[in-house]
């Protein structure tokens, strides 16, 4: 666990931090849209596009994650109580469970001396604040479709190869964003005595690293997609938005299993957790785009087997010529 990946200590400025999983989740952004852009020049697309794209995207992204963290990851009355009554607050990382005037809570929570308890200080602000941790990926993935999807139809651009573009893109920034939830020590799974166990700072023993499991998934979904994009481009047949829909499917899948072993704040209804929930309508709708996509090739195959004429008959030399019609 290493929350700061680094720090730089810089002149006038002082020192600068960076925190583990921002970083990550940066260099997944800009690796994923320096692919995202060779693949679309590759294709003959407009590779500046991709970028911008991609801002938007990040933009989207950030948004939608947080509002779905905020509102259903289980912690929504805490950012109500942080502006209200912090002291209601429990300070689950501190380094003392009690404090008095001469035993201190950590710098950045406040002792309540009426209980003897750490809370964090007022902060109204807080559910604003999505430097701090508290993301999650489905929340920036239901706000970025829709509006990738608006900037492609005001591009111009052929929404069918984009989306097979950004379906690769997408999983392989996902790998650098839970390889940096793992340095952060969040979305970890449950307690567990085998080999993968991971010790983390406030627990009592091993547990899951989901984290890593679901980065090791992304990667080969990323891997697989991409390389059946390519594979099909050299044979004509890409831009249809079939892998855009096995991203869907295959992620679906995936995060509906890691879920079984997540044991962080996910919120939910009953049994199933809000991932849970929203991961089965989104196999569907991945099922339905792919569908779509064989049909069309399909369609396209046949028009291409019937020639020209559209498959009509032939005519021979002996036949009689067709009535004319005037002009």
């Amino acid at each position: 666990m290493k929350p700061t990946l680094f720090e730089i200590d810089l002149p006038v400025v002082g020192v600068l931090s960076f925190p583990a999983y921002m970083t990550m989740l940066m260099v997944g952004f800009l690796v994923a849209i320096w692919v995202a852009r060779r693949e679309a020049e590759r294709q003959g697309m407009e590779g500046v596009a991709m970028v911008d794209l991609g801002l938007l995207v990040l933009v989207l992204g950030i948004v939608g994650a947080r509002i779905l963290s905020v509102l259903v990851d289980g912690h929504f009355m805490d950012f109500v109580h942080l502006c209200t009554e912090p002291t209601l607050v429990p300070a689950i990382d501190s380094r003392v469970a009690h404090c008095s005037a001469d035993v201190a809570c950590d710098l950045h929570y406040v002792c309540d001396l009426a209980t003897n308890t750490c809370h964090p200080p007022r902060d109204c602000l807080a559910a604003l604040k999505f430097w701090q941790g508290g993301l999650t990926f489905y929340g920036g993935l239901l706000l970025a479709i829709p509006g990738g999807i608006w900037f492609v139809r005001r591009r111009r651009l052929d929404i069918g190869r984009v989306a097979d573009i950004a379906a690769p893109c997408t999983m392989l920034g996902l790998f650098f964003g839970r390889l940096g939830c793992f340095l952060n020590g969040c979305c970890y799974g449950v307690p567990t005595a085998s080999w993968p166990g991971v010790e983390f700072p406030g627990h009592l023993g091993p547990v899951h690293p989901t984290q890593l499991y679901e980065a090791a998934g992304a990667l080969v979904l990323a891997v697989a997609l991409y390389a059946a994009m390519r594979r099909r481009t050299a044979g004509g047949a890409a831009g249809r938005g079939e892998m855009f829909g096995w991203m869907l499917v295959g992620y679906g899948i995936l995060r509906a299993v890691l879920e079984i072993y997540r044991a962080d704040p996910r919120g939910g209804l009953g049994p199933l957790s809000t991932s849970q929930i929203i991961s089965i309508p989104l196999i569907a709708i991945g099922a339905v785009v792919i569908a779509r996509a064989r049909r069309r090739a399909r369609a396209e195959a046949e028009s291409a087997a019937a020639g020209p004429t559209g498959g009509g008959s032939v005519r021979t030399s002996d036949q009689p010529d067709p009535p004319s019609t005037p002009a």
